[in-house]
C-alpha cells in the first residue's frame, strides 16, 4: 500500500496585504481636514451675513403713491409717472416694488411708485 501525504504550502505575508493602522493623533488630523470645509463655509456665513439692520431706531420711508381708477392699465400708469423712460422698464419696478403678480389691478388699489420715477 501507498501512502500521501499533503502538506500546506508556507503562506507568506506579503506587503501589500499589511493593514493601514492609523494613531490616536492620525484620527484627529484626518477629522479636523474633513470638518475644514465645514468651519470655512460657517465662518464666511457668519462673517458675511450679520448685515441686517439691527438698530433701536425706527427706520420709516415713505412713497410717493398712485391710486388705480378704472380704465388704468400698468402700461398707462407707467406712462403717466414716466413719460421719457421705456413704459417696460417701469411696469417691470412697479411690479417689483408692489409684489404685483401679473398685471391684475383693482380698482382703489394704491400702488407705491419707485423713487427713481417720483417726481
Amino acid at each position: 500500500m501507498s501512502s500521501i501525504t499533503v502538506t500546506a504550502p508556507s503562506v507568506r505575508p506579503s506587503a501589500a496585504a499589511t493593514r493601514l493602522r492609523l494613531t490616536t493623533r492620525g484620527r484627529r488630523v484626518l477629522l479636523a481636514l474633513a470638518a475644514l470645509p465645514l468651519a470655512i463655509g460657517l465662518a464666511f456665513a457668519a462673517l458675511s451675513g450679520g448685515s441686517a439692520y439691527a438698530g433701536g431706531e425706527e427706520v420709516s420711508t415713505s412713497f410717493e403713491t398712485v391710486t388705480v381708477v378704472p380704465g388704468d392699465t400698468l402700461w398707462s400708469i407707467a406712462e403717466d409717472i414716466a413719460p421719457d423712460a421705456d413704459p417696460r422698464e417701469v411696469i417691470q419696478a412697479l411690479q417689483q416694488l408692489n409684489l404685483l403678480d401679473g398685471g391684475m389691478l383693482m380698482i382703489g388699489e394704491e400702488l407705491a411708485i419707485p423713487a427713481a420715477y417720483a417726481g
